[in-house]
């Protein structure tokens, strides 16, 4: 079959010919649905090193945001379908230490010691034509599409899990919630926000079509510049907000919501661009915390898959064949996708 490969580090990757995989005890063979293609997956190819920390050995299929239509089973499996169509949760822990037995794999204390982060990161992914996976790791979609369905896996759960957490700071009347960065995952954060609080949703990007897409779903914009965190702040009548995501994680985007913050804030930093930022006991609003998320549980996916069943968030999907794979992976390089390339081996 043919399959999207990493195969060295810092280079980009290859569309080759690799052996149909077959299902081990536990595990369920998927025909590819789509494949989302994540700026993690460049980061995988382009940024690590051999030995560095987070850095997957290669090679393996890259996709890591899968959805696919039940094949086979391998030992030990029941309950299953073929035909029926899953989301697939990505992350795959140890399997038996505490984060793991709540399905918060992300969070595995074994992490160091593990073969792979998840599947297509490490383990072979679904930039291919068939994708094994664990069956505790799928997730039932229904007749619910999932070609769309495919980037909900990271671009939705990832915002998901942290705004969950963050909900204590948006009860109540005349909140305000930031969003910084309205990518595939901020776009998908505002429809989040509006579906589960009713605090006023303000979002900032540099990309006016990206801002143009965010007011459309409800969002009040601002756009970049030296003023930025002052028209923030007068949007909230000078208090400051409540909440913020930032899915950049630059440093100029963390001081930026950093100085949006009201007293008793959450700034949750979701983005790994890798930025820092300065404490300062003064310039500090009070009881506010600075914290930071990473992807999501698989009860959270559950709970995403019924959000999107329901019509309550709907990624913004750019197809494209797999023949296509490496052009959909060059143009999310250069800046030039308005949605989420998915990859779909059956166009």
């Amino acid at each position: 079959m043919h399959a999207v490969v990493f195969e060295q580090y810092q280079t980009f990757p290859v569309l080759t010919e690799v052996e149909k995989p077959v299902p081990g005890p536990g595990e369920v063979l998927l025909r590819v649905a789509g494949a989302g293609a994540c700026h993690s997956d460049v980061a995988v190819y382009r940024e690590f090193r051999e030995g560095q920390p987070g850095a997957q050995v290669p090679g393996f299929v890259l996709g890591h945001e899968n959805s696919g239509w039940v094949e086979a089973v391998g030992d030990g499996v029941s309950g299953f379908t073929e035909g029926d169509a899953y989301l697939v949760y990505g992350p795959v822990g140890c399997g038996h230490c505490s984060y793991c037995s709540k399905g918060q794999d992300t969070y595995c204390e074994n992490a160091a010691t593990n073969p792979y982060a998840a599947i297509g990161l490490g383990r072979d992914g679904g930039m291919a034509e068939y994708v094994t996976v664990p069956a505790r790791n799928l997730v039932p979609l229904g007749d619910a599409d999932p070609i769309a369905a495919a980037p909900l896996s990271d671009a939705a759960l990832t915002p998901y899990h942290a705004i969950k957490a963050a909900l204590p700071n948006l009860a109540g009347g005349g909140r305000h919630v930031l969003v910084v960065g309205l990518g595939g995952l901020g776009q998908i954060a505002v429809q989040i926000l509006t579906a589960l609080t009713g605090a006023t949703v303000i979002a900032t990007d540099t990309k006016q079509d990206a801002m143009e897409r965010a007011a459309a779903r409800g969002a009040v914009t601002v756009p970049a510049g030296p003023d930025q965190a002052a028209a923030i702040r007068e949007l909230t009548g000078g208090k400051g907000v409540d909440a913020a995501f930032d899915f950049v994680g630059a440093t100029p985007t963390i001081a930026t919501a950093k100085a949006s913050m009201a007293i008793g804030g959450r700034l949750t930093v979701v983005g790994i661009a890798g930025g820092t930022v300065e404490w300062n006991f003064f310039s500090t609003p009070y009881e506010s915390t600075i914290t930071n998320t990473y992807w999501g549980t698989i009860e959270d996916l559950h709970e995403v898959v019924a959000m999107y069943r329901a019509g309550q968030i709907e990624p913004d999907v750019e197809r494209f064949a797999l023949r296509d794979a490496l052009e959909a992976y060059r143009k999310l390089e250069a800046g030039e996708l308005s949605g989420r390339a998915v990859v779909v081996p059956t166009l």
